[in-house]
């Protein structure tokens, strides 16, 4: 499973690395609406919201549709800005149709039904009082509805983005500033590696294109508009992308920390629950982490055949669960108890990558 970005052929200036004011404001709200995707940032959050007027955190809850589980595309700006009103001012720039379709796919959760505004407002209902009465009124008076957000976003701007935002602008700018610098004298692989190990070049006889390593399948085009990627401080551990029709494709991406590790592939996470899966290995498994076993060990403490333990094994291994060590002529193996432990953590990160 992966994300694919297509671009063959796409000149290099168009690929861009630059902050965005508005992405990292967007991945506040996020962060302060699923806090618990963000431990590290749990006390910030919980001190944020303790810290706003009840007005403005009642405005919040009725808007946070708009960046809780994902962001509209609006939200994550395909051409950064230098200053957050300045990317407000071309949000409001943004034909209504297109506001109105990117917001309700927001609200009723399908891009297509969007344009059936009946339907949309019928899925609205389904996913709460609150989303079907924004959709309701965006598509009556769009343009009071968009006033109000753009006056929601700045109101939250006061409350605490700026402070916020002054203490991590030039860690971002920074960090954008290395990876156009890779690009520049590395090329478009070295720079990718540096966002993230997630995120890779294909090159082949179909062309080129940008892979994330996502759950999902689905595929856009960045030939002719570009492509864009945004370091955020605020959005990890989340790699975002926004790739819908007629949007610049637009990847916000974890700021580099020196804490980071490598994210594990999401098709080594799915081998090891495969490799779990199975009850015998899940009896063997129970056995070696006691301690190191043999294969007839093993077969004798579960009344197996010597090849269906080597078998079962072979997937334990291949799934990086499992090492082994030899002394004399007996090979003993012994279940990797970090990895396994890790698993949890490491399925929670694919999944909110």
């Amino acid at each position: 499973m992966a994300l694919t970005i297509d671009i063959t052929a796409m000149p290099a200036e168009r690929c861009v690395f630059a902050p965005s004011p508005l992405a990292e404001l967007t991945s506040m709200l996020h962060v302060l609406a699923e806090p618990a995707h963000h431990p590290a940032l749990q006390a910030w959050a919980g001190a944020t919201l303790a810290g706003l007027k009840p007005a403005l955190a009642d405005r919040l809850l009725e808007a946070e549709f708009l960046w809780r589980s994902s962001r509209a595309d609006f939200l994550v700006p395909g051409r950064p800005g230098p200053t957050l009103e300045a990317e407000l001012d071309a949000v409001d720039a943004i034909p209504d149709e297109t506001y109105v379709a990117a917001a309700l796919v927001m609200s009723c959760g399908s891009p297509r039904l969007a344009r059936d505004l009946d339907r949309a407002l019928e899925l609205a209902l389904a996913r709460g009082p609150r989303q079907a009465a924004f959709a309701e009124r965006l598509i009556i008076d769009p343009a009071a509805v968009r006033a109000a957000v753009r006056d929601l976003l700045q109101a939250c701007a006061e409350a605490f983005f700026h402070d916020a935002w002054r203490q991590v602008e030039h860690q971002l700018a920074a960090d954008a500033r290395h990876k156009a610098d890779l690009f520049a004298r590395h090329g478009l692989a070295a720079a990718l590696a540096a966002v993230s190990p997630a995120v890779t070049l294909v090159t082949d006889a179909a062309g080129s294109r940008i892979r994330l390593d996502k759950l999902q399948d689905s595929a856009t085009s960045a030939v002719g508009d570009g492509v864009t990627f945004i370091p955020s401080v605020y959005g990890r551990p989340h790699l975002l992308t926004v790739h819908a029709p007629g949007w610049r494709p637009v990847v916000q991406y974890p700021a580099a920390d020196r804490h980071d590790g490598r994210p594990l592939p999401m098709d080594l996470v799915r081998r090891r629950l495969d490799a779990l899966a199975h009850p015998v290995r899940q009896r063997l498994c129970r056995t070696l982490a006691r301690g190191p076993h043999t294969t007839g060990e093993l077969a004798e403490a579960w009344h197996l055949t010597p090849p269906e333990v080597s078998r079962h094994l072979a997937v334990l291994k291949q799934a990086g669960l499992l090492q082994t060590t030899r002394r004399g002529r007996y090979v003993r193996h012994h279940l990797d108890i970090t990895a396994t432990a890790a698993l949890g953590v490491d399925l929670l990160a694919a999944l909110l990558r």
